[in-house]
């Protein structure tokens, strides 16, 4: 299994005069080789493909095995017409990287991403617990056994902040150096941000593998939410980033992971008797079953995607996962009263009659004696 190192530079001035040249080399040649791929994609052969610009916010560059890039014994990282780098080591290396990218963001943070290859045996102890996970924005996630974990709102909570720089940020002339030094302000605030939220997902999820055996969650469409009136809760929740940690902890660790369908009426089923409700407004957060159980929206839907997804889990423990079987109502299996019906039989099918339901009004039909 790859897995990918990522630490903090700190270049000195003649350093990052030669990174830029080496984020500048390493463009025009991608350039060249994307032009290539345009030509292509005029022909009719792939899609439209898109140049780096060196006004992204993002430059990086990789070095390969070949390039001889090491690490030294100092801890400095060595890298070919670049010189040795400070390296801040938050951990060791678990084995020799094979290629490592330097990467420098739009807070003008320099990062060295090093690939590294897992052979030895992580996996976690056995336990007996399974999850299934709700996500959402009145609670980030919620749990089958009824754990709430609260949003943490790191974007809206620096929204003050944000605002002040951003304002700041438009009254400066557009080229100017001020400029330059006010969007470098603006983006380390974002930075901070996504390393926040980064840092709280990563121990949540690690908490959440390595206490239960298998983890299910629900395959939300982030993209189309994002696009709604929620969009900036969206975003701020962050729950693509979380479940992409659930999923690669999972291999790692030789834990489950397994997404349910997003069509899938997690919140609308009763988890005790499986009835599927009528759609509710998001302000109702408790309902009623006809079969007499009180349902906590978040909790009953979490413990709908648990059940899901032990159902389609082949490795899972042959627990009952589905709600137990029970008598349905007479007035359940129906026709519409203004539907036709014919009591007259057809050649090889038995013939029927109407029945009545008085709780509800609706006309059932079944089989009479005499063609059974």
């Amino acid at each position: 299994m790859q897995l990918r190192y990522t630490y903090r530079l700190y270049p000195n001035a003649d350093q990052r005069q030669a990174l830029a040249r080496a984020f500048g080399c390493a463009r025009v040649v991608f350039n060249d080789g994307l032009s290539l791929r345009q030509q292509a994609w005029k022909a009719g052969e792939m899609a439209p493909p898109r140049f780096r610009s060196r006004k992204d916010n993002r430059q990086a560059i990789r070095f390969t095995k070949n390039s001889r890039f090491k690490v030294l014994d100092d801890g400095r990282l060595r890298l070919p017409k670049i010189g040795d780098l400070e390296v801040r080591w938050s951990r060791d290396l678990p084995s020799a990287a094979s290629s490592v990218t330097v990467i420098k963001d739009a807070a003008s943070r320099y990062f060295a991403s090093f690939v590294v290859q897992i052979t030895q045996d992580e996996t976690l102890p056995t336990v007996d617990s399974e999850v299934g996970i709700d996500l959402g924005l009145t609670h980030f996630a919620v749990l089958s056994d009824g754990t709430k974990i609260a949003t943490p709102k790191f974007l809206r909570r620096a929204a003050r902040k944000l605002k002040r720089l951003q304002q700041a940020l438009s009254r400066k002339q557009r080229g100017s150096q001020n400029r330059k030094k006010a969007v470098v302000k603006v983006a380390r605030t974002h930075a901070r941000v996504a390393d926040a939220r980064r840092d709280w997902q990563h121990k949540l999820s690690t908490a959440i593998i390595r206490d239960n055996q298998a983890v299910f969650v629900e395959d939300l469409c982030v993209t189309g939410l994002g696009r709604t009136r929620l969009a900036k809760s969206v975003h701020d929740a962050g729950w693509a980033s979380f479940t992409s940690m659930l999923e690669y902890k999972a291999a790692r660790y030789g834990r489950t992971f397994a997404r349910v369908n997003r069509f899938f009426p997690s919140t609308k089923m009763c988890s005790n008797c499986g009835r599927i409700t009528d759609k509710t407004a998001l302000n109702v957060r408790t309902w009623d079953c006809p079969c007499g159980a009180t349902h906590d929206r978040d909790v009953n839907a979490a413990k709908n995607v648990l059940a899901a997804g032990q159902a389609d889990n082949p490795n899972d423990r042959g627990a009952r996962v589905r709600p137990a079987f029970a008598l349905a109502p007479r007035c359940e299996t129906v026709t519409h009263p203004d539907a036709a019906c014919s009591t007259r039989g057809v050649a090889g099918s038995p013939s029927f009659r109407r029945g009545g339901c008085q709780s509800c009004g609706w006309t059932t039909t079944r089989a009479s004696s005499e063609s059974r």
